[in-house]
Formats: structure tokens, sequence, C-alpha cells
């Protein structure tokens, strides 16, 4: 059947491949599984008790939850009505929300729990609001189904019927690194166009099953829910990160997404263990390690793939274990992925795709494919189908396609600065395209800095090296107009425990082991290496170790993890006058 409209989706299933797991969350400790079926007709009582509210076409309807069935059981309902999606990060602060749900015009909203539904029920917001989990004083979503209008099926197919591919179906505020959060104006056709192409670069079909755990308030991850939907996979979504790894063992996922600060970690995880080996099975497990590292798209020697398949028999056969045991693809996004990672993963048999997109492009531009000589480490892959790329004089990157946003919700001059007259999408990305066709990512056009002698720095190249240390846990280039750059560095403590320990290092604390010279020292020898082939002007000759993570709470990540630069740099003002006070 054709897919016009995003609600199209789910009957196409159920035509195709009747699920019944079409998704599921875990609830009292089991995971309650809802078929195709229930998710249409759950759906559709949700429709007509918001239809009983007052809700209409072109309404704005709030979801402010991490990943749950109600989710994109509500979602559904929504977009029947021929209503818009407003989604909000869980995360995102009080003053967000009230911004948000004020800008969009939000009636009715959706909160997951007690935390978020105070921060979405402020005076003046929207009129009815309702929680997923049961919260003294707060109206449960099953009210809206218990109100549920069943003489009001005509209008509501009526509503359907007139919902066109070209209406707006969500609107998508980016927190951005600096100022008020855009919205971001999504039309069905733009996700349908989207998910259709990404297609063929997921080898997965109705047999297999994903974990869903990225945000779904970010369009990457509602992009894929879409696209595992019409495929046929079955869903299991995962509100928190705590106990992830359980729960993708109990899953056995064929895919999921992933970010790099993820992968990162739970690399970090397989190396701590590797480090707590002896013996014959230490050197096995780093031996290992150093074949992956330079592991190859197009094999190396003979004798290197013997070795690489002994590897994986004895050492990285349970990294995959660790996964489920299944998993054919990790879709990785947002941010850059370290190379060696994306090596050593694929060298293990977990197939890590990165790829590169924006809310604006609803998300997907380019991605790797390891099928069909689609692969290339230290790039984000081709273009997708029907998605022109093309490199500005300047280096920014520029998209074209069915794909590219409607603009921004009530910003029009923000809209005339991304959208160009033919179409272009400005990324605010710099990269280049390869004589293979393959896009590689370089920096952000507005995080690329100019020192006091005049040198442009691209920070994310050398953050990306300093990353790849097993010291480094997080870092921030810095020097804007200063006479050279330096850096913000967030050890990893936990391997920083296991070091000082080792070398008879005083560790009580993180405030004190910062300070530490030795530590100071030795982590700047990493420095040292990540500006091996860098010109002079881009090293960094000086650092600065933080005693606490980089995090969203505390307003220096964006939801999506990248690094909020003014933020960073006005909460550390102090250390930064410190590495250029002499």
């Amino acid at each position: 059947m054709t897919i016009a409209r995003l609600f199209d989706i789910p009957k196409h299933q159920l035509a195709s491949y009747p699920k019944a797991d079409a998704i599921a969350t875990k609830e009292g400790g089991e995971w309650r599984p809802y078929s195709t079926q229930e998710l249409i007709d759950i759906s559709e009582r949700m429709a007509l008790g918001l239809m009983e509210l007052g809700v209409a076409p072109g309404h704005k309807v709030a979801i402010c939850s991490g990943n749950r069935s109600e989710w994109a059981l509500v979602d559904q309902a929504i977009l029947r009505i021929g209503a818009v999606t407003v989604p909000i990060y869980p995360t995102s602060s009080k003053e967000d929300y009230g911004y948000i749900l004020k800008h969009a015009g939000v009636n009715v909203c959706f909160s997951a729990n007690a935390d978020i539904h105070a921060k979405a029920a402020q005076p003046g917001g929207p009129a009815h609001c309702f929680t997923f989990e049961r919260v003294a004083g707060a109206r449960h979503w099953s009210e809206v189904l218990d109100h549920a209008d069943a003489t009001q099926v005509t209008t509501l197919r009526d509503y359907e019927t007139a919902v066109k591919d070209t209406d707006l179906a969500t609107i998508i505020y980016t927190s951005g690194t600096t100022g008020k959060p855009k919205g971001v104006m999504l039309t069905h056709r733009n996700i349908i166009s989207n998910l259709v192409a990404s297609i063929e670069r997921f080898p997965v079909d109705h047999t297999a099953r994903a974990i869903s755990f990225l945000p779904l308030s970010h369009i990457y991850e509602r992009m894929l829910m879409y696209m595992y939907m019409y495929v046929g996979v079955s869903i299991y979504f995962q509100e928190s990160l705590e106990d992830l790894g359980d729960r993708i063992r109990e899953v056995r996922p064929d895919v999921f997404t992933a970010v790099p600060r993820l992968l990162e970690k739970i690399f970090d995880r397989i190396m701590a263990k590797g480090e707590a080996l002896t013996g014959i099975k230490r050197a096995l497990f780093f031996w290992a390690l150093e074949l992956g590292f330079k592991y190859d798209v197009h094999g190396r020697s003979w004798w290197y793939n013997v070795q690489l398949a002994i590897a994986r028999k004895l050492i990285f056969s349970k990294w995959q274990e660790a996964l489920g045991g299944r998993c054919r693809v990790v879709a990785s996004g947002s941010a850059a992925l370290q190379e060696r990672l994306a090596r050593v993963f694929n060298a293990a048999g977990v197939p890590v795709m990165e790829g590169y997109g924006l809310t604006e492009s609803s998300p997907v531009i380019s991605v790797n494919d390891l099928r069909g000589d689609g692969l290339r480490f230290g790039t984000v892959g081709r273009p997708i189908p029907g998605v022109e790329v093309r490199i500005a004089p300047d280096g920014e990157i520029l998209a074209r396609g069915p794909n590219i946003m409607q603009g921004y919700y009530n910003e029009p001059e923000l809209t005339k600065e991304a959208l160009d007259a033919e179409g272009w999408l400005h990324t605010g990305d710099i990269g280049e395209l390869t004589k293979e066709g393959f896009l590689r990512i370089t920096d952000r056009k507005k995080e690329i800095f100019k020192t006091s002698g005049g040198k442009y720095v691209a920070p994310q190249v050398l953050e990306n090296r300093l990353k790849a240390s097993r010291f480094i846990e997080q870092a921030m280039v810095i020097g804007e107009n200063q006479k050279f750059p330096a850096a913000l560095i967030v050890p990893d403590f936990n391997f920083l425990k296991d070091y000082c320990a080792l070398k008879e290092i005083p560790f009580t604390s993180r405030e004190q082991v910062i300070k530490e010279q030795r530590i100071v020292d030795r982590i700047f020898q990493e420095v040292e290496e990540a500006n091996a082939e860098l010109g002079n002007w881009e090293m960094v000759k000086k650092i600065a170790l933080l005693p606490a993570e980089l995090t969203i709470d505390a307003g220096d990540l964006t939801p999506s993890l990248k690094l909020k630069r003014k933020p960073i740099m006005a909460k550390y003002a102090a250390v930064v006058n410190g590495l250029y006070a002499e």
C-alpha cells in the first residue's frame, strides 16, 4: 500500500507482516508487548479522546517523555487527527519547557512522570496536562482513552482523509549550543522520504528486533522508529540508560542506534575488564585489541585475516554476547565517532555504521553501509538516495532533497539564514566529499576559531584525538583570540583511580588528584601525542583539568550531547583566564 502519512505506517505493517510485539515496554518487571492491531486500535481511541478535549487539525500536542510505548501510541493519535506532535526532551530545563510550550501554542501535554509534569504544568501553560505514570494530583493519560466517543469515528476518518503528505507532522525544538530553541517544522513527506531512502542502508527485515533508547524527542531515533514500523521490526523501548546492558541482553536486538559517547563508555567498560585479566588471557585481549585497531574495510594480508578469525573466536565473541549476540548493525550519529572505535567494533563483528544529518534534514543526509563497498572509516558514508550534497566555497556542507525542513516555526529570518533561494540547507558543518563520494565532516563552521596570530583552528579534530586517550573522558579545545590553543579536560576518573593505585599516587578526591603535578604531566603526554602531525598553531599548549563531568543537567551539553561552548567558557572563566594569564 502507498504510504503518504506517518499514521499509514501501522496499517502497512498490519497488511504486510502483523506483529504480536510491534512495540513493547517493560512494565512491572515484565515486557508488555502491543500487537500491530493494538497499536492501531489504541491510537484510534486516543485520537477520539483528544478530539473530546477539543484537539483538531493543526493543533499542537506535546509529548515530554523518555522512550516508552505510550509515546508511540499518543504520537500516532495526534497524527491521525492532522494535529502536530511537539516533543520535548525530558531533560530540558523548566525555562525551556515554558518557552517551547508557549512558542508552539501547545494546548494538551503528556508528561512521563512527576518531575517532568512539574516543568510542563506551569501557570499559563497547556490547558490539559496528563502523565503516563500515576502522579498524585495529576490526570492520568488513561482518562483520555476513557473519554473516547465512538460516535465521532466518522469525523476522525474525515480528518485522516484530509491530511496531505505536505502537511506539518511535527515541530522539533533543537536545543542548539546558544540562544533560544528553534522549532524545526517537518512534514509527513519530509520524514517518510527519509525513512524510505534510509531503508537500503539498514540490513534488517520483519524478523528483526530493535531496542530503542536514544530520545524519541530527537528526530534521529524517531525517524528510525517509523522505519522500524514500516519494515516490521519489533521495537522494544527502554526509558533509562541505567540498566541498558541488562535490557540489551534480554531483547537480543538485531539493530539499535547509539551516540559516540555511549560507544566510548561501552569500550571503556570492555577495557576495564581487559585490564583486570592476567597472564595469557590478558596478553590475548590486548593482542586482539591491536588487531582491531588495524582493521580495514578491504582487508589486509591473509595472515592478518587468519589472526582476526582467531581473535573473533577467542575474544571478540564475548563483545558480541554482551550486545545480545545477534547485532547486525549499530547506527552511530549525533557527533563524530573516533575512527579507532569504528575500526575495532567492526573488527569485533559489531558493525558500527556512522552517519550524518540534522534535525533540519529529517535527519539522515548520509550513512555508511557494510554491504556493497559502502563503508569508509573516518567518513559518514555516501549521501542517501534523493539527497544532494555539495560543498560551498568556504567548505560548508549544503544539502537539498525531499527531507529538508519547511523552516523554523514563526522564525522567518532564521529560516532565510538556513535555507537559500535554491532550497539548499546550510548545515553549519565543514566537510569534504572524497573521490568515491563519501562525506567527511571536519568541524562546525561556527566553532572554528581564530587565534590572535590570525590562524584558524578546528577544535573538533583535536577534541576527537584527545578523547581517544584512556586518561581523558571529555575535552574542549579553546583559544579564540588567544596566542595559542588550550584545552579544558575532564579525566576518566575511574581509570585514573586504578592508575594512581598502580603508581602509588594519592587519590583522596577528584579536586585533589587533578592538582597532582604527576597526573597533570601524564595527561599532558597524551595531549602531546594528540598534537602529533598538527601545525604548530593548532597544537594545544596548555591544559586545565576539571573535577566534574560536563553534563546536560548542568547546562554544559545539549540533549544530543554536543558541547555548549559559551556556557562552559562562562562557567570556567577563572580557569580559562588562569591558562592565559602569563
